[in-house]
């Protein structure tokens, strides 16, 4: 099935990042706790002068838990033509001016037909931050990198990352949701030092399980410091099942960096290939 766009409606997509600090996730949740979609709805609906009885519920490319950032997430949202005609040149000014300063919209513009932020998207990619300074983590950096008090070996870590590349069942590094499948697939995986000494740890993939990104950096961190071997991580999948020892890093160290869809002609074709893989996407 695909999600065809309701009579009088236009599907609009958003380019947007935010600091994740001080969100409980992007999706929204009940009992009043912030989150990304929240503020971004609420601000649409403000913007465009409608309704608090108005629904315009996002989709978004990668649901981010509490705590990640974003600096290329990809949403849509289906407007009313007659809405999206009036407001469209001004949308992305007016945007800017009432939502909080931790989120911003980039991008606003007529999706082409066949696109879904979700389902229609070739990968993500994320970059997980790390510091292993004895002295700790530049404090203008603290929310967006790990601190590891142990020296890392980037080279080894590497070597491991290497190791998970392909299409895989990734059960033993995902938080299992009922009907969900956990096979993914890895098109690249490194890890780097950069020049001032943060460790950056990149993978990009067609999709990711719940908690992945950040169990195999747990497992990539133990190898750095020396705690297991390069050849552990892959074990660890190979094994099947969740390992103690694997250990979700904290969120704060996670951006979703970017986002990618085919040509404009592929999309339908892309969504209804994605839908049939697997149940559910990050």
């Amino acid at each position: 099935m695909s999600d065809e766009v309701q009579p009088g409606y236009v599907r609009v997509r958003l380019d947007l990042s935010y600091d994740g600090t001080a969100f409980s996730g992007w999706a929204k949740q009940a009992g009043g706790r912030r989150t990304v979609q929240g503020e971004v709805e609420d601000a649409l609906r403000t913007v465009t002068r409608s309704g608090a009885g108005a629904s315009y519920d996002l989709t978004v490319a990668g649901r981010t838990d509490a705590g990640v950032h974003a600096r290329g997430q990809v949403a849509h949202v289906d407007l009313p033509g007659e809405l999206w005609a009036e407001h469209r040149e001004k949308l992305l000014k007016r945007l800017a001016g009432r939502l909080p300063k931790d989120v911003r919209v980039w991008g606003v513009a007529e999706a082409p037909e066949g696109f879904n932020a979700r389902f229609a998207a070739l990968w993500r990619r994320y970059v997980y931050r790390v510091g292993d300074r004895p002295g700790g983590v530049d404090p203008l950096l603290r929310n967006h990198v790990l601190w590891h008090d142990w020296e890392l070996d980037v080279d080894v870590m590497d070597a491991a990352a290497k190791s998970l590349v392909g299409e895989h069942d990734f059960a033993a590094y995902a938080k299992k949701r009922e009907g969900a499948s956990t096979v993914r697939e890895i098109f690249d995986f490194g890890v780097t030092r950069r020049a001032d000494g943060v460790v950056e740890i990149e993978v990009r993939a067609d999709a990711f399980c719940h908690n992945q990104v950040r169990s195999m950096v747990g497992a990539l961190v133990f190898v750095g410091d020396g705690h297991r071997g390069a050849e552990w991580p892959r074990k660890v999948l190979d094994a099947g099942v969740r390992d103690s020892a694997v250990h979700v890093v904290r969120p704060h160290g996670l951006t979703l960096e970017e986002v990618a869809y085919p040509a404009d002609g592929l999309l339908a074709e892309r969504q209804l290939l994605a839908r049939r893989v697997r149940g559910a996407v990050h």
